[in-house]
């Protein structure tokens, strides 16, 4: 099914004075690697999960992947929005905060597991405004800058085999349970992007980096691909990560995406 991709450039001139358009609705196949930490439930123990999916084809329901850009001379406008909805099994409770706040203790229960499900349900949206700085023959290359928003909302349901003691006693997590939690996070970025043109015929090598903070710590963004030029448009593969990183008690502590991808590029 469908999961992210980078922003797509225009395939018009930058050199052209009119509005120029173009619009790629993609899909790609990441596996997910994310570390949520809840605030606290059950007995006033926070539980934190990690959640590890190789790939995400097998765990998504639903998801809706569309980029776009606009271009005027030499500045443009991009945008990337992405949709997503996935359950997993290949999560697990990795450890319980007994005392939320100041001076957490954790107790790792990992083996103790016996079948969690985590569902995530989120939203990105990249908006970014840009100068191309080369436009040359053998290639192009875009600087710019703009947010990344993140909304997520994730739900973890755990099963362990025995029922986690806190320290002294006087604290317990239970065998089962549900959680669930969200989180807003707004961050602005800065990065290039642009392509180089592979010999003499229509092949062409699209690259991607970003990297930024706000809400995070530390958010960045990378592709790298191959692609070919036809009249109507262009067909590109590629490998992208994205990757969000916080501190404090937020409940995305870490969250990444990895993997191939494909797009189809339309100038409008």
């Amino acid at each position: 099914m469908l999961l992210l991709a980078a922003l797509a450039p225009a395939s018009a001139s930058a050199q052209d004075d009119k509005w120029s358009y173009s619009v790629m609705p993609y899909l790609w196949l990441p596996g997910m690697n994310a570390t949520l930490r809840y605030g606290a439930g059950p007995g006033g123990a926070a539980p934190v999960v990690s959640v590890d999916a190789d790939t995400i084809l097998g765990a998504l329901d639903m998801a809706f992947l569309i980029s776009g850009e606009a271009r005027k001379g030499r500045w443009l406008i991009a945008t990337d929005v992405i949709y997503l909805d996935l359950s997993s099994d290949h999560s697990g409770v990795k450890s319980v905060d007994f005392n939320p706040g100041s001076g957490p203790v954790n107790v790792a229960n990992t083996a103790l597991d016996a079948g969690t499900q985590t569902n995530v349900k989120s939203t990105v949206w990249t908006l970014v405004g840009g100068y191309a700085a080369v436009q040359a023959p053998r290639g192009t290359l875009d600087v710019f800058g703009g947010f990344r928003y993140l909304y997520l909302k994730a739900k973890t349901d755990w099963q362990l085999s025995a029922t986690v003691t806190g320290p002294g006693g006087a604290q317990t997590f239970p065998a089962s349970g549900s959680v669930t939690g969200t989180d807003n996070v707004w961050d602005a970025i800065v990065g290039i992007k642009g392509r180089v043109k592979l010999g003499q015929g229509n092949w062409l090598m699209p690259y991607y980096l970003d990297a930024g903070a706000g809400d995070s710590t530390l958010t960045w963004q990378a592709m790298l691909g191959v692609g070919h030029a036809f009249k109507w448009g262009e067909l590109l593969f590629a490998y992208r990560t994205l990757s969000w990183a916080q501190g404090g008690n937020k409940l995305v502590e870490d969250l990444s995406f990895r993997g191939f991808g494909f797009g189809v590029n339309f100038p409008l």
